[in-house]
């Protein structure tokens, strides 16, 4: 299924999405991202959202403004913000100081090398943390990017687009269960 035919799955009640939808996937309503970046977030945060038809749609929009390198990058992006936003996010809740004097362990090597541009990683590794919930995680993301001078106004929109997306997800799914 295409992503024009998905959006028309949306239901009328989420008639708002699908306009969103289209707004925050172009440059134009993405103030500050170019088109590839626009991609990797939105590529990210569908594989985050957990909807496979919706990810599947939104790989194919994007098939031919990215590299297999990239696309990798978005979901390289999403695996390892699902695990570092879970774990950060205990670190976080639970407010022991003990755990964080406490050694990670976990794996993070793709994080040097995403296969993607290291801003547009961190712009999607910000939209999962979104998505998933992880202030610990948004905090950090949103410091390195104003650290490499990430204006506001292109953060916000990566940030729009993981909740357009995730929205997006929720009211397909509800709308398949509903069916």
């Amino acid at each position: 299924m295409n992503f024009d035919e998905l959006k028309a799955q949306l239901p009328d009640y989420a008639k708002d999405l699908r306009l969103n939808l289209d707004s925050v996937l172009s440059e134009s309503g993405a103030a500050g991202l170019a088109n590839r970046q626009i991609a990797i977030i939105a590529m990210a945060s569908a594989i985050a959202s957990r909807h496979a038809p919706l990810t599947r749609a939104i790989t194919a929009r994007f098939a031919d403004v990215l590299s297999e390198s990239e696309a990798n990058g978005a979901r390289a992006a999403a695996a390892i913000m699902g695990m570092n936003n879970i774990y950060y996010r205990f670190l976080h809740l639970v407010g022991d100081d003990e755990y964080s004097k406490l050694r990670a362990g976990l794996r993070m090597n793709v994080m040097a090398n995403p296969g993607c541009d290291k801003i547009d990683f961190e712009l999607a590794s910000l939209a999962v943390s979104a998505i998933n919930g992880c202030g610990a995680c948004l905090e950090s993301h949103e410091k390195t990017l104003r650290k490499h001078d990430v204006p506001a106004l292109a953060i916000q929109s990566a940030a729009r687009i993981a909740a357009v997306i995730h929205a997006a997800a929720v009211a397909l799914e509800q709308a398949e269960a509903a069916a």
